[in-house]
Formats: structure tokens, C-alpha cells, sequence
């Protein structure tokens, strides 16, 4: 498990899940080139169906979508084990 690292204002950085088991808590990386987030495009995750956020040992919780289905259920974002956040933009 990896611990949200925390600024020096004491604000958590983004975990979430990884997308090969659904339980694993990973870091959210960034490019500190230009400040964007890293993401792997067209990837999908399988549905491990997590309707609550998992929290790493400090209590910060992993990020939560909604169901573009229905716009309420919430959905686990996942990331890769490079932490690159799974997107689609096709």
C-alpha cells in the first residue's frame, strides 16, 4: 500500500486504486516538467466493484467517480502500476 504524500500545508496528493486487483492503493504521478497528470489512454480496468473509497493507512481516501451510466453510482478511478490514471478519449 502507498501513503498519500502530504505537502507542506499538510494536503494529502491523489491516491487511487490499481487497476490489476482493485485493492491496491498507488500514487497518482505527474510529469514535473509541465505539471500534468500521467495517463494511460484507451486502458480500461476490470470492475473489482468497490462502491466505497478505499483509504490508505492514514485515512485519506483513493479518488471516486460516478457511473456515466446513471450519474450517481459511485465508480473507482484506476490507475496503472506506473500510477498513470486510466483515461478513454476516444
Amino acid at each position: 500500500m502507498a501513503n498519500a504524500k502530504r505537502d507542506a500545508n499538510n494536503i494529502p496528493t491523489l491516491i487511487a486504486v490499481l487497476d490489476s486487483n482493485g485493492t491496491t492503493i498507488t500514487r497518482v504521478t505527474v510529469n514535473p516538467t509541465n505539471n500534468s497528470l500521467s495517463v494511460t489512454d484507451a486502458a480500461t480496468g476490470t470492475d473489482y466493484g468497490p462502491t466505497r473509497a478505499l483509504k490508505d493507512e492514514n485515512g485519506v481516501s483513493t479518488l471516486m467517480g460516478v457511473s456515466s451510466a446513471d450519474g450517481v453510482t459511485p465508480v473507482a478511478i484506476y490507475v496503472d502500476s506506473s500510477g498513470n490514471l486510466l483515461v478513454q478519449s476516444t
